[in-house]
């Protein structure tokens, strides 16, 4: 498996100004309050996730834009957009003695914008499409979690010297998820082309669509994969420092790998049950945990068409919930790596409407002793069909799309499977990238026993 983490280039981004965009016109008169789902106030959600989209210069904007200034042409774009997503300019507080979080809306509140450029051009620095660079850092905003619960949705528009430019965005999880926040960029991006309205208004009524029924009951055993402790936090534990690494994956191998796994099982996995199963089993191995500590793999599922009634199209909020899969490291380590893959294949088949409300039930009735899936939690997310490459504002849609968030599903150490930046189409690249967070001190062996996926040199009972 290559691997890639190069020297960081020399690249100094220059922030010219901060500005505060207002919806265009105002969205409402009286301070109120917004309520969040439960899924929205998930522990795990209280957090930013952080990405960017980076974009080619073309000689294609759109003709009715009154300049080419991609600073001007988004921020134009998102001040219609609030007029229609105006929760993004609340501000997030905890008000209630179980630190339940809801939104406050007041008037004449906006989102923040950073004007920021750098003399490189897109192409010397790969189009962003090397994620372990550091200096990537600097292209997307990184509030502090005070900051963050003020300004819930904070942008940067970075220009390059090619006339290419980045969008990155720091969203707070609690107003919407991945797909929420696709909705609300393609919104813009809509706008941004000249449309008069968008093609998806967007839906609130979150208390209602997925609040607790009425008695609250949990019929399906989530405690089997949560814990209540209060005094838990998932993303406050230091573990010492943390680096990405990166690494490609060649179509070839996973068909090798997953080929290996059905001669054995004979069954057949996804790249994400198969590739996610070496990788978990990868990091549990290297990184010294206790043969009798439990560890978990986790992951979202869609939710949206899960429910019954099945949420509107328009629905922005948090739409996804958290699976798991749990064994102790000893097992994982051991057991055959086609048990893991199956383990992960089976935990879908959890994924209902029962689910989803007894999830919800649980943290209507705990919330307040403290509801968290607990330490040596592997987070784990699959970008590669997410549609996030679909907001064009008028040049064409993002070459690149790049995660730049830590936390993830009570984990501090993700792992992101990424499609390679379209800029690079027609060079020798196939497959996709695994971007991976690590502990500093564990680096060499997991690239040790990633290097053996591409020659499948496995030592599996």
């Amino acid at each position: 498996m290559n691997h890639k983490n190069t020297s960081p280039t020399t690249m100094e981004v220059k922030i010219s100004e901060t500005t505060t965009v207002y919806p265009s016109t105002p969205p409402f008169h009286h301070h109120h309050i917004l309520p969040l789902s439960h899924l929205d106030t998930d522990p795990n959600l209280h957090v930013t996730f952080r990405y960017l989209r980076a974009y080619v210069s073309t000689n294609h904007h759109h003709p009715t834009a009154a300049t080419t200034d991609p600073f001007h042409i988004i921020t134009t774009a998102l001040s219609a957009t609030l007029l229609h997503y105006y929760p993004f300019t609340g501000t997030l507080r905890r008000p209630h003695v179980d630190g339940r979080l809801e939104l406050h809306c007041a008037a004449g509140n906006g989102v923040p914008v950073v004007r920021a450029n750098v003399d490189c051009s897109l192409d010397s620095v790969n189009y962003l499409d090397d994620p372990a660079e550091n200096w990537i850092e600097t292209l997307v905003p990184d509030p502090n979690p005070d900051d963050a619960l003020k300004n819930p949705l904070v942008l940067q528009v970075t220009t390059f010297g090619c006339g290419g430019y980045s969008l990155g965005a720091s969203v707070h999880h609690s107003l919407c998820d991945g797909l929420g926040a696709t909705q609300f960029f393609n919104g813009m991006a809509e706008l941004a082309r000249g449309a008069s309205q968008l093609s998806v208004e967007p839906v609130w009524d979150r208390a209602t669509l997925l609040g607790p029924r009425d008695p609250p009951r949990v019929e399906f055993p989530v405690h089997e994969f949560l814990r209540l402790d209060k005094g838990f936090s998932p993303y406050s534990s230091s573990s010492g420092p943390v680096v990405r690494e990166c690494f490609h994956v060649r179509e070839e191998w996973l068909d090798r790998f997953k080929g290996f796994l059905r001669e054995r099982s004979g069954s057949s996995f996804t790249t994400f049950e198969a590739l996610g199963a070496f990788i978990w089993q990868t990091r549990v191995k290297t990184s010294g945990i206790p043969g009798d500590a439990r560890v978990k793999f986790a992951y979202s599922i869609n939710i949206r068409k899960l429910v019954n009634p099945p949420l509107p199209a328009g629905y922005w909020g948090n739409g996804c919930i958290a699976m798991y899969v749990q064994l102790t490291a000893k097992d994982l380590i051991h057991q055959p790596i086609w048990e893991t893959a199956e383990l992960i294949k089976k935990s879908k088949r959890k994924a209902n409407n029962e689910y989803v409300h007894s999830f919800i039930d649980f943290q209507e009735l705990h919330y307040a002793e403290g509801i968290t899936a607990g330490e040596r939690v592997s987070g784990f997310t699959d970008w590669r069909h997410l549609g996030h490459s679909t907001v064009d504002f008028g040049s064409g849609g993002p070459v690149t799309v790049l995660p730049l968030s830590r936390n993830l599903l009570g984990s501090t150490e993700p792992c992101f499977f990424l499609p390679y930046s379209s800029a690079n189409e027609g060079s020798d690249k196939d497959g996709f990238k695994v971007l991976v967070y690590l502990r500093e001190t564990f680096v060499n062996d997991f690239r040790a026993e990633m290097d053996k996926f591409s020659r499948l040199d496995f030592n599996f009972p």
